[in-house]
């Protein structure tokens, strides 16, 4: 029996299921709220703790959105109550790995008891593609990273389980894959290149977290990634063409501008607000590394000194470390605070990113290059001044000087530090001297697609059509005794 429009948008129910990094449930929980907003029912799997962490859906779609919690196994080298890669040192996240790899049985009687039509999923659960194969659910590798971070771990899914294509050292990592057939700059420096390594070896769960990305990606019908068109086409289809498996953009999911927030957010958005209202329009720089990087104490106070260097008024958005302790939360130089006191604001808890980079004071960001933190930075026109520090921010940051928007901070290839000097050039290089002109332009001219909201609405249309369209033969089958 032939199934009709009308058949194709009844109800669907989609499961999801991220890796235990905010940079990653912020991003599933966005795309989870863009399916219910087309009325369809969405089950996100998570932690307890990470979902009591969330912000509070809108009322309207409360009711489509069901939040199921997951009980962690407890590894004894795991924190307590530590349930995400914030809760962590960078060199335990291989033991939150192996307890989510602990998650299976849960996570199996979970879609054999609810039997959703979709499942979409991360790297980190390689296990669910087959256990939803056997269940007769439709899969797919939900990628918050870009194609080009994919098309660099592997010519193909099993290159990736067989160990990245016998690519071994450093070295191999230095210039851009050989299956790359068009000119490229995007390669990994060889103070990044360890990471390759490492993640090509298994770790305290048993496999690498190459086996990870391979299996998820070997065992999905299609790839859905937060990508578009518009920027660098040849990856979406160099990545389709390597895997042989239909990828999908869902756009660049560039937040909602207008978000509200809570009195006690609004009043620290109020404070900096009032500050910016001050600064001379575009010469404030805004600094964010996210929660994942542990600086060390050289690098925070290289940071810091070319900050004050540099002569910018700045906003530092200064977070705790992921899983550090008070015994090494790392300091800022001795006297900075007092001597930046009237051009520099630092802030050691949350701060209202979108907002502050909405404000006209704006001419800078240093980022360290997560993707979407990206998108948040050029949606808004600003050009960037990158320093990127783990996985693909690397990637990342080469792929964006090479679009013209920004400059890195330049570093010691080996061991990848950098000095006072080098931050305090890279800022005035972009912000007030006359080729910062130049990264201005091209930023506003791709802000001009990471800021359309009207282009990447249609993007989130075309996935929910890709879901209501290929939907496995369970639902067919259900289809066929509905008609």
């Amino acid at each position: 029996m032939v199934t009709t429009d009308s058949d194709r948008r009844k109800q669907l129910h989609v499961a999801m299921f991220p890796w235990l990094a905010f940079g990653h449930i912020i991003p599933f929980l966005q795309l989870s709220k863009f399916i219910a907003q087309k009325g369809h029912k969405v089950s996100f799997l998570s932690t307890t703790r990470n979902i009591q962490r969330l912000p509070t859906l809108p009322s309207h779609l409360s009711p489509l959105i069901t939040f199921v919690p997951l009980t962690l196994p407890r590894l004894h080298q795991l924190p307590q109550d530590a349930e995400a890669t914030m809760d962590v040192r960078t060199e335990d996240i291989q033991y939150l790995k192996k307890a989510v790899d602990g998650l299976q049985p849960e996570v199996t009687r979970f879609l054999k008891a609810e039997s959703p039509d979709w499942v979409l999923y991360d790297f980190a659960p390689y296990w669910v593609p087959e256990i939803a194969a056997g269940l007769g659910i439709s899969r797919a590798f939900f990628s918050i990273v870009n194609p080009w971070f994919c098309v660099f771990l592997g010519r193909s899914p099993e290159g990736m389980i067989n160990g990245s294509d016998d690519r071994t050292s450093v070295e191999d990592f230095l210039v851009p894959p050989k299956w790359v057939p068009f000119p490229s700059n995007i390669c990994y420096r060889r103070h990044e290149a360890n990471w390759m390594v490492s993640g090509s070896s298994p770790n305290a769960s048993g496999v690498s977290d190459l086996y990870r990305m391979g299996m998820a990606l070997k065992g999905s019908k299609c790839v859905f990634i937060r990508y578009s068109y518009e920027f660098d086409p040849q990856w979406l289809t160099l990545l389709e063409e390597l895997h042989h498996l239909p990828v999908v953009p869902v756009g660049l999911m560039p937040p909602a501008t207008a978000a509200k927030v809570g009195d006690k957010e609004n009043d620290t958005w109020l404070t900096i607000k009032k500050w910016l209202d001050r600064q001379q329009k575009s010469h404030v720089v805004y600094v964010a590394l996210g929660s994942e990087v542990m600086l060390s104490k050289t690098d925070v106070g290289e940071l810091a000194l070319g900050l004050e260097l540099s002569g910018l008024p700045f906003v530092w958005a200064f977070r705790k470390p992921a899983g550090s302790t008070e015994s090494d939360s790392v300091e800022l130089p001795d006297g900075f605070l007092e001597r930046t006191r009237n051009r520099g604001m630092v802030w050691t808890s949350w701060v209202p990113q979108l907002q502050i980079l909405s404000h006209e004071s704006v001419g800078g960001f240093l980022t360290h290059c997560g993707w979407g933190s990206i998108v948040e930075g050029i949606m808004f026109g600003h050009p960037l001044i990158m320093l990127p520090f783990l996985v693909d921010q690397g990637l990342n940051a080469r792929a964006l000087v090479d679009k013209g928007v920004g400059i890195e901070v330049p570093r010691n290839e080996q061991d990848g530090s950098f000095s006072k000097n080098s931050v305090a050039h890279s800022l005035s290089s972009v912000v007030v001297e006359d080729e910062g002109k130049v990264y201005k332009a091209n930023a506003m001219a791709l802000s001009r697609i990471f800021g359309d909201m009207k282009l990447q609405q249609k993007y989130v249309d075309d996935f929910v059509d890709y879901l209501e369209k290929h939907i496995g033969p369970k639902m067919a089958v259900e289809v066929c005794l509905n008609g």
